[in-house]
């Protein structure tokens, strides 16, 4: 799949990073990435994918936009409130990218949909803000083999990993889930939703950013990615820490009690 004069010229930064190049972007432009919700999280993370010249980018969401998500969700404008937002967020790529072909799903994922709309992209984005969503799509990545960027934000605080379980590490051992660190999503009602407890709008943006990276690296190949780390940032203090995790052999996914 070549690049046109337009797009050369388009992504021309790209293309002179020696980590990128031409054969990069040409990845970038065949690449099919799926993002869960057009929130916080997922307009920077879609902006950014678009302007770097993903190919299709497929948008998962079945609110509208209201004038509270404006602080935050920056793909969508005043005149979008009571929109679908996979439509406000399609027509913003559009005016950022028209090489970009968008894909909109003005649904909820299930059980009974989720593994197969995963199916049919490369990679998977998740920056849904409920703990139900992110362990539905975390275990139907695992089973359609599925690399997973995930992210969630707090506040103030924030955290990042990739997920690739469905492989092994360098020394063969297997690649951990997100159950190996969180076996099980907390009690309902036990931790506030962002409505009730509120977050900060630029640490969205930050984190997005993070994670249209991770999902570049992910697609293009360079330097070393959060599969097996956990990113923490607390915006508090501008402090980022980056910690370890293993594979847990009693997680209930891939654990060796887990269904096979």
């Amino acid at each position: 799949m070549s690049l046109s004069a337009e797009e050369i010229e388009r992504y021309a930064r790209h293309i002179v990073l020696r980590e990128v190049g031409g054969p990069g972007q040409q990845r970038l432009k065949k690449a099919r990435v799926l993002i869960v919700g057009a929130g916080g999280l997922g307009a920077p993370l879609l902006q950014y994918l678009a302007a770097g010249g993903v190919g299709a980018l497929g948008i998962v969401d079945d609110d509208e936009v209201s004038l509270s998500n404006l602080q935050r969700q920056v793909i969508h404008h005043t005149t979008a409130v009571g929109r679908l937002k996979v439509d406000s967020a399609k027509d913003a790529i559009h005016r950022l990218n028209p090489h970009v072909h968008v894909e909109s799903h003005a649904l909820r994922l299930g059980e009974q949909n989720a593994r197969a709309l995963i199916a049919d992209y490369d990679i998977i984005a998740d920056g849904s803000d409920n703990f139900a969503t992110r362990y539905l799509v975390s275990d139907a990545c695992f089973y359609e083999k599925k690399p997973l960027v995930t992210a969630a934000v707090g506040g103030f605080d924030a955290s990042l990993t990739t997920l690739r379980p469905f492989e092994n590490d360098a020394a063969g051992r297997p690649n951990p889930t997100l159950r190996c660190l969180f076996p099980a999503p907390p009690p309902a009602g036990s931790v506030p939703s962002c409505e009730e407890a509120g977050v900060l709008g630029a640490l969205t943006g930050i984190v997005g950013a993070m994670m249209a990276l991770e999902v570049i690296r992910e697609i293009v190949g360079f330097g070393e990615g959060l599969v097996g780390r956990l990113l923490l940032m607390d915006a508090r203090s501008m402090r980022f820490e980056t910690l370890r995790y293993a594979y847990d052999p009693d997680n209930p996914l891939t654990g060796v009690t887990a269904p096979r």
